[in-house]
């Protein structure tokens, strides 16, 4: 059977079964940007990737292992207008078949003026959110391994706070020796435990699989990674222009939502050293045609070095038409070093 006819099966099994748990918008979209620059070279979203890297624990738990012995890893992204997001995640094992890590993640959203509803003024404040994060995997067999992270969220918006907690469950299944990884992660699953005002907030939970496969014996591999896979309609508007008057047109047909499931990449890796990365993302293409997207709308590009003890990785996309967003991780693996 065909991948593609795998990966349809899988959407089509999984989405109707949960789409009732997720209807309208989250709060919290904040936990659906990445803090790993190799995962956001390849589209944003990608649980497969195989590296010894622990900023990946964060896509899923089950990526991270007892070859990731003692490494510490800090990350910073510029992301839209004056948002600053920066994370920094420690690693080591837990013996032979085990390993955990522990990390925080901070984002900052910029100088914003706080007004009362009579338009009285209120000063300036700075909205943020911290997430708290704990990492636990295991190996099942030589080739399975499952992962746990938990996650302590906390949100202060002016006057306004919240405090909630999600758990992401993630599997990976590694071939070795066809060099082949296959992954399925739950994601956010939790709540609010304490609500900004009246009503409480869903956290963006999603269920995602993953699929990444060297060619041959060749230096590049490709990944297609399913998510938002709790709801199968993910509608967008397209940006039409008639007679001098734009107008915004509600797209959603079955091939164009089938498609704004799937993230497409390539990793081109000539060596343990180094690997560039190219992705598509249909879905923040598509988004963007109500915003008359460019050509760099949806793609994303990344590339890393490491040595015996030093990594540095870096990512670029463009989420939106009128603002570009840069990743930049650095990786330290303190085993080597002591």
């Amino acid at each position: 059977m065909k991948l593609s006819r795998i990966i349809f099966l899988l959407i089509a099994a999984i989405a109707p079964l949960a789409a009732p748990a997720q209807t309208g918008r989250s709060a919290y979209d904040f936990l659906t940007v990445p803090t790993s620059s190799h995962v956001y070279g390849l589209g944003g979203t990608n649980i497969t990737v195989i590296d010894d890297d622990v900023t990946l624990a964060e896509q899923n738990p089950a990526l991270l292992g007892a070859e990731i012995d003692r490494q510490a890893a800090v990350s910073y992204m510029h992301y839209l207008g004056a948002a600053n997001f920066a994370s920094v995640r420690y690693g080591q094992a837990a013996g032979e078949h085990a390993a955990w890590a522990a990390g925080l993640r901070y984002l900052n959203y910029g100088e914003m003026q706080g007004y009362e509803s009579d338009g009285t003024p209120t000063g300036a404040f700075t909205p943020s959110d911290f997430v708290f994060e704990g990492t636990y995997t295991h190996d099942f067999t030589y080739r399975l391994r499952g992962g746990i992270n938990l996650k302590m969220i906390y949100s202060s918006y002016e006057q306004y706070s919240a405090f909630a907690m999600a758990a992401d469950v993630g599997i990976n299944y590694y071939d070795d020796e066809h060099d082949m990884s296959l992954s399925v992660v739950f994601k956010n699953m939790g709540g609010q435990i304490k609500r900004f005002d009246r009503s409480y907030d869903r956290l963006p939970f999603d269920i995602q699989l993953g699929w990444m496969q060297t060619i041959g014996s060749s230096p590049f591999a490709l990944s297609i990674t399913a998510n938002n896979l709790t709801r199968w309609h993910l509608h967008y508007y397209e940006h039409t222009e008639e007679d001098g008057v734009q107008e915004k047109e509600l797209k959603s047909t079955f091939a164009k939502d089938f498609f704004r499931h799937l993230i497409f990449g390539v990793q081109y890796q000539p060596s343990d050293r180094i690997y560039v990365d190219l992705a598509y993302n249909y879905k923040v293409r598509s988004d963007m045609s109500a915003y008359q997207r460019n050509f760099f709308s949806g793609f994303s590009v990344g590339l890393g070095i490491k040595t015996r003890t030093f990594s540095v990785g870096a990512a670029y996309a463009m989420p939106h038409k009128s603002a570009s967003t840069l990743l930049i991780n650095l990786g330290l693996q303190i085993s080597e070093l002591l």
